[in-house]
């Protein structure tokens, strides 16, 4: 916890993919934000929840949502900012766009989106793969190569903070070294909205 202009907030923030047991923190540290009446306010640069079959068996789906479902029944302020990556269900667990914080700005160097460009390229390499072998084809590494450059230039494109800022998927995009004072402003919002 911390006081941002004197008033008590709770700050979580992430750097890389969360795993089960940092997204039971981060369920346990919300409902007790919640509890307390403290605002809670989200730094976002996750890639999203770790994938694989060891993660799975540790209970990532069942601990990320738990996280998700902590976020979405917070009824304190919330206020997020993209300060780096913003991906897939991590997005949601950070109280992305779409679990309607108070306030959601980001970053100029922020990206945002469903996946990464690279990990979208993959991943539709292994759909062509797969469906190549199953037609007993042989797969054109020139045409692979050129679709991977291909949708991987598409993501990124629609992942830049200057794009979704854009069109309008947060509340504008801020100067990194005003965000003490653009969290003030919005701390103080919440709280009079809240009278």
């Amino acid at each position: 916890q911390a006081s941002i202009y004197g008033r008590a907030v709770g700050l979580i923030g992430n750097n890389g993919p969360i795993d089960p047991d940092g997204a039971t923190k981060a369920t346990q540290f919300f409902q007790l934000c919640d509890q307390a009446g403290t605002p809670v306010i989200f730094l976002n640069n996750t890639t999203g929840y770790m994938v694989g079959t060891q993660y799975e068996h540790a209970g990532m789906i069942k601990h990320g949502s738990k996280m998700i479902q902590a976020v979405t029944n917070m009824r304190v302020p919330k206020i997020s900012f993209y300060i780096g990556a913003s991906f897939g269900a991590g997005n949601y667990g950070m109280c992305g766009f779409a679990f309607e914080p108070d306030f959601l700005f980001t970053w100029p160097n922020a990206m945002t989106g469903v996946m990464g460009g690279e990990q979208a390229a993959l991943t539709m390499e292994q759909v062509m793969t797969n469906a190549a072998k199953r037609k007993g084809q042989d797969v054109d590494p020139k045409q692979m190569a050129a679709q991977r450059a291909q949708i991987t230039a598409h993501f990124d494109r629609q992942s830049d903070a200057f794009y979704t800022s854009g069109r309008m998927l947060d509340h504008g995009m801020i100067d990194p070294r005003d965000s003490r004072k653009v969290i003030g402003f919005c701390l103080d919002t919440c709280a009079e909205a809240r009278l």
